[in-house]
């Protein structure tokens, strides 16, 4: 089943039980990449390469 199917299913059901529609797939993917952005920016994947004070990765290969 893929994500409009999914959403179509639980759209039936909401109004079944009298509940508000689900919101439509996709509609907080750019909120949701945005924050993982920003955690990735203010907690870096490895403690031996912590990002640079501006938020910048530090290249492969330096330290």
């Amino acid at each position: 089943m893929d994500a409009i199917q999914q959403h179509m299913l639980d759209t039936y059901r909401a109004a079944q039980l009298s509940e508000p529609a689900p919101p439509p797939p996709g509609r907080h993917d750019r909120s949701v990449l945005r924050d993982l952005y920003r955690h990735w920016l203010t907690h870096p994947p490895h403690p031996a390469r912590p990002a640079f004070e501006d938020g910048t990765p530090r290249p492969r290969g330096r330290h």
